[in-house]
């Protein structure tokens, strides 16, 4: 999801995510179950996407504000019938406005400025309100990122300095939220390699955007096709199915009910 500001803004086509990518809201079934949202309950759903599941929690009775940054993405959770809003993750304006913040697969996408994410969703929950998510955690697509950066290397094409995604290891993401006030409950890594149904290039065309267009629009089309090659031994089942190397962060922490003065 794009929710993220100036620094690599990336603007989604919700019918080609729904079309690619639709697995990353399935797979998100039972953090909706750890949200548990209770009838009336104000949940913000923080890079809500095309809000497949913003959708799940307000028929779960939840009153439900999605924000991304992506027009297409909001304007497919609009036509859900959500209120959806066009936002900046790092400049969230609400104040004690929730019960509960809730994120799936978007907070790796918010690194360089997730001090300002982590702050305006402290302030955006009430007091005893909780922050539920799931993220890419260390050692995320670690085999698609070495094969994007040897084979954007031996071009001479430095990807390091532009790459999208944070993946903090459980107890650095512990250590960040607490150093935002928040209490955390649970934080665990779960490696769920995923089924990719529409393939790798797929995948790399829709994730990797920004890095594959290093190579220049000439050779953006071998570049990924050498990228798929490199991978195919790891990633590639005996029956031809892709698997993306995932790694996830789950987590629970809460803005304390008493605060220090």
């Amino acid at each position: 999801m794009s929710v993220f500001g100036a620094e690599g803004e990336v603007d989604w086509s919700a019918e080609r995510y729904a079309r690619d990518a639709g697995f990353v809201a399935e797979l998100a079934r039972p953090l909706v179950d750890l949200l548990d949202p209770r009838p009336g309950e104000r949940v913000l759903d923080l890079g809500c996407g095309d809000g497949r599941l913003s959708a799940v929690l307000a028929a779960r009775g939840a009153r439900v504000v999605g924000i991304d940054l992506s027009p297409d993405m909001v304007a497919a959770a609009r036509a859900r019938g959500l209120d959806a809003r066009r936002m900046d993750a790092a400049e969230l304006d609400f104040e004690a406005a929730f019960d509960a913040v809730f994120s799936n697969a978007a907070l790796h996408w918010m690194g360089a400025r997730m001090d300002a994410v982590l702050a305006g969703v402290y302030r955006a929950l009430v007091p005893g309100g909780r922050f539920v998510g799931e993220m890419g955690g260390f050692g995320n697509i670690a085999a698609i990122l070495t094969a994007i950066l040897a084979v954007l290397d031996r071009r001479g094409i430095d990807a390091r300095p532009h790459l999208p995604w944070t993946f903090p290891t459980a107890e650095a993401w512990r250590r960040r939220l607490g150093a935002h006030g928040f209490r955390v409950a649970r934080v665990e890594s779960i490696p769920r390699p995923t089924r990719l149904e529409a393939g790798m290039a797929a995948w790399l065309d829709l994730f990797a955007a920004d890095l594959l267009a290093l190579a220049g629009p000439a050779a953006r089309a071998a570049v990924r096709d050498e990228i798929v090659e490199l991978l195919a031994p790891a990633l590639r089942d005996g029956d031809g199915y892709w698997y993306a190397d995932y790694v996830r962060l789950r987590f629970v922490a809460r803005r304390p009910e008493e605060e220090k003065a």
